[in-house]
């Protein structure tokens, strides 16, 4: 079935009720951002934790936190009810994390998205705008993926290197 076109009015939504909060099936996913400085890249990965239904954005290091009118701006107030909590750095969630752990980096180890393949629950784990993903979180990885690259540029956004891989990974859900 296909939905109609919302206009702009109708994509920017009013705070969800408790109610219909309650009916959201969470996935075991949880969005590691390490070190992620840019507050439009946070806010638009809380709008993709929305998006995929994911449970809990987890936010390291230098990452600013809600509540923050820049990351507002971006996450159009998916901030205030995508659960999330603050770590003083990735390994330190990741590693008494109990499920399957990817990043995603440009890395000798890493493989193609194309043969990724995982497991619930997981932690998707996307790094510094300009340094990566950090290598005490690349060490604790299961998987490094690698988005292919066919131009002259060699890199994505994180939001939406993080989009693209967590919608592949949800043909797998």
């Amino acid at each position: 079935m296909v939905q109609p076109k919302l206009n702009a009015k109708e994509l920017r939504v009013t705070p969800p009720t408790p109610e219909q909060l309650a009916k959201i099936k969470r996935k075991p996913i949880y969005i590691v951002l390490d070190n992620v400085l840019d507050t439009y890249n946070i806010g638009s990965i809380f709008r993709l934790a929305d998006a995929v239904g994911a449970c809990e954005v987890i936010l390291c290091e230098g990452s600013e936190t809600p509540p923050s009118s820049r990351i507002h701006k971006a996450a159009v107030g998916t901030e205030t009810w995508i659960p999330w909590r603050y770590f003083p750095t990735a390994a330190e969630f990741l590693k008494d994390f109990k499920g399957q752990i990817v990043t995603v980096e440009q890395d000798k180890r890493a493989i193609t998205l194309n043969d990724l393949k995982v497991d619930l629950p997981m932690a998707l784990v996307v790094g510094h705008e300009t340094n990566g993903v950090s290598p005490e979180a690349l060490d604790l990885a299961d998987v490094i993926v690698e988005i292919p690259m066919f131009g002259v540029n060699k890199s994505l956004n994180v939001h939406v290197a993080a989009s693209i891989v967590l919608y592949k990974l949800l043909s797998f859900v």
